[in-house]
């Protein structure tokens, strides 16, 4: 799909691609009903064969337009877990950097801040624009904190067990970070477009050939059967790339975290 679609409000979205869908459904009809069904001969048991044939393909269709829909929606709530994860680890890192002997403490602290305000300010429009994957500036930050994390030596029982807290805790964000990077570049793979786009055309072409002598009707059912298509089709554009344009995922949790938990334990 063009990636401008996933820019625009979902609204303006959801209209594009219905009448998109509606003009081709109709403009299809009109052509094969001029210049090919003419050209056909009708029997008796001609309705009966294109309605068997209507039925199966709009359950292989369906059946297969609603795995990929539930597969699309799954991988939309995964990646806003993933956010929600790794918010959720930078808060607990936040809460054991709070053991450490100043002026460590608040050195690693600031550091954390600022990669959160990285995450909001420049990661998260990067990945609107779905440039995510190339922003850089976080992992330099990471680098630094990392480097402060690992020169801490501990003077004690008690802060070596909060240094080992600690680093574990930092290697899950980093796991959490990794993952939803990764799933910024995700998406349905050009075939599996292919297929949708594909099935659609034969779905609705089908119906091109019942033999009903009022244009209206039919171009009612056609109608009726497009608008549901891109409804279907719409439901998997807004969901497929998590991340991209005005409908994906916020960076909400990571507000959260830098109003909730690091900025007041200063």
């Amino acid at each position: 799909m063009p990636i401008w679609l996933y820019e625009i409000s979902p609204r303006a979205a959801a209209l594009i691609i219905v009448v998109f869908i509606e003009c081709i459904a109709l403009i299809g009809l009109l052509l094969v009903r001029s210049l090919l069904m003419p050209r056909l001969r009708y029997s008796e048991g001609t309705h009966e064969a294109v309605s068997g044939t209507v039925q199966a393909i709009g359950v292989f269709y369906g059946i297969t337009v609603g795995l990929i829909a539930v597969a699309v929606w799954n991988t939309n709530s995964n990646a806003s877990e993933l956010v929600s994860k790794e918010a959720s680890s930078i808060a607990v890192l936040h809460r054991d950097l709070g053991g450490y002997p100043s002026p460590v403490r608040e050195e690693l602290r600031s550091k954390l801040r600022e990669y959160a305000v990285f995450v909001i300010d420049q990661a998260w429009p990067a990945q609107r624009n779905g440039a995510g994957q190339h922003v850089i500036g976080g992992a330099q930050i990471l680098d630094e904190f990392q480097a402060k994390l690992y020169s801490f030596e501990s003077s004690n029982n008690s802060q070596s067990a909060l240094h080992s807290e600690a680093l574990r805790a930092y290697n899950t964000m980093i796991d959490y970070r990794r993952l939803r990077i990764d799933a910024v570049g995700g998406g349905l793979s050009t075939v599996m477009w292919a297929v949708i786009w594909v099935g659609a055309i034969i779905s609705i072409g089908v119906a091109y050939f019942y033999n009903i002598p009022d244009l209206k009707l039919h171009a009612i059912l056609v109608a009726l059967m497009g608008g549901f298509l891109a409804i279907v089709i719409f439901m998997i554009v807004i969901n497929d790339k998590p991340f991209y344009g005005q409908n994906g995922i916020s960076s909400d949790p990571y507000k959260l975290v830098i109003e909730n938990v690091i900025d007041i334990s200063k």
